[in-house]
């Protein structure tokens, strides 16, 4: 079979993790010689890495599949590939309930996409649903999904955490550190490559490295990466507030390339509700963290996740959350509403939150966030930021990106400027701001 005469779709759903595994799919195919496509409508074969960690995103990676598998009535498709999360987690129910899917990769089938894909266009079914462990596939090809300058580095696979609200350890194992020397390595290639950013990411980034050398590593890491040539910025996402220690926020004060933006998903403040949800830390250890970031990071982003309508959430804990957002007046800030997930302990919860109590709650932390967010907004009008330029607005009038103070993919907003000389997406430009809206700003380019 020549490989170079068919095409392949990939549609990769869910989180920045997910978004790394499907990058080396597409470079093991690439590398086999497959075509990429971007229209499934000329696709031979489709595949979609799936999220399985909420409801919604379960609903969406079904939607996605069937979508998928109408091309072959519709195109020349001939086979539908399930990866990733929710291939793992419901692989019997996929096989009994959708006859369609041709394939079935859980989470340790990434390096078995070619013969995945070999299998579907010689109309046979192939699976791999083993828990291995093994994570030498992170040092396979891969292919960058964005020409944005910027991409991710997963420096850890799977989580102990078992909070109890979260299926991710049921999914995706146990908590397992790639090698230092692995990280260092790949994000050498990224830099040659031309990448100006790199994103580490994790369940838990500030867990990294206690599984293999008996300690908390991130800072180590840290300044590992700090001496790379080519990268400009480090950015750290997912710390989990209990593991970080004076020597990890000393590094990333230190570190010139890292970023002062730091990424805490908190989810609640009330004591209960931590204990319930099994988030290690107290309330005051938590304010203890933002303050030290705070005081040794002074030009520090504070980037946060919270969840509303836990079951049992009364209103009196609910207001707590609220004046907790009030005082601590976060930079970044995004609310869930709690899903309730099969095989969690959470599921078996007594007192449900109602679905529009819950609602309701994610509106009020909402409100309370955007004026916090317009008022921060407004203090940088007039100031002058590196701006990573990520592409053109539909108009195209302006182009937009983000600083440092942005996390990517959108999650905190956008940065939009003029320009009177044109610029390349993947660059770094200075822009001045001169408007300030809830969560975009928008300036102009200037010559230093």
């Amino acid at each position: 079979m020549n490989s170079k005469e068919y095409k392949i779709s990939l549609v990769s759903l869910g989180c920045a993790k997910n978004q790394v595994d499907s990058e080396i799919m597409l470079g093991i195919l690439k590398d086999s010689g497959y075509i990429m496509t971007d229209d499934m409508n000329e696709a031979d074969v489709i595949i979609v890495n799936t999220c399985g960690f909420i409801e919604s995103a379960k609903q969406e990676a079904i939607d996605a599949l069937l979508e998928a598998a109408s091309h072959k009535k519709t195109g020349v498709c001939r086979g539908v590939i399930a990866a990733g999360c929710l291939a793992q987690r419901y692989y019997n129910e996929i096989r009994a309930e959708l006859p369609e899917v041709d394939a079935v990769l859980g989470i340790n089938g990434y390096a078995e996409i070619s013969k995945a894909v070999e299998s579907c266009l010689n109309g046979r079914r192939y699976d791999f649903n083993r828990i291995t462990g093994d994570m030498t596939y992170l040092d396979m090809p891969r292919v960058i999904a964005s020409e944005k300058g910027s991409a991710y580095i997963k420096i850890s696979e799977g989580c102990d955490n078992r909070c109890s609200y979260c299926a991710i350890p049921y999914i995706r194992g146990r908590f397992r550190s790639r090698p230092m020397e692995e990280i260092t390595a790949e994000a050498k290639r990224l830099a040659l490559a031309g990448v100006g950013e790199i994103v580490l990411i994790a369940q838990d980034t500030s867990r990294y490295g206690k599984d293999i050398y008996s300690k908390p590593c991130l800072a180590e890491l840290l300044h590992e990466l700090n001496g790379i040539d080519g990268i400009k910025w480090i950015r750290v996402m997912y710390l989990y507030p209990d593991e970080i220690a004076e020597e990890l926020i000393n590094a990333m004060n230190d570190c010139d390339k890292v970023v002062p933006y730091v990424d805490l998903p908190l989810q609640h403040i009330n004591a209960r509700i931590l204990s319930d949800m099994n988030r290690r830390g107290t309330p005051d250890e938590i304010r203890s963290v933002i303050r030290s970031f705070r005081e040794k990071m002074k030009s520090c982003v504070i980037r946060t996740s919270l969840i509303v309508g836990f079951p049992g959430e009364t209103d009196g804990e609910f207001a707590e959350l609220e004046e907790f957002v009030r005082e601590t007046r976060f930079d970044r800030l995004g609310v869930f509403e709690y899903s309730p997930e099969e095989g969690t302990p959470a599921f078996r919860m007594r007192g449900k939150v109602r679905a529009s109590v819950k609602k309701e709650r994610y509106d009020s932390i909402m409100r309370i966030q955007q004026d916090i967010s317009l008022e921060n907004n407004r203090k940088r009008v007039g100031k002058i930021y590196d701006v990573l330029v990520e592409g053109v607005s539909d108009d195209g009038i302006f182009y937009y990106g983000r600083s440092y103070a942005e996390g990517p993919d959108n999650i905190d907003g956008r940065i939009y400027f003029t320009a009177e000389e044109p610029v390349e997406t993947g660059s770094f430009v200075k822009v001045k701001i001169l408007i300030a809206e809830e969560y975009d700003l928008t300036g102009c380019q200037i010559s230093v």
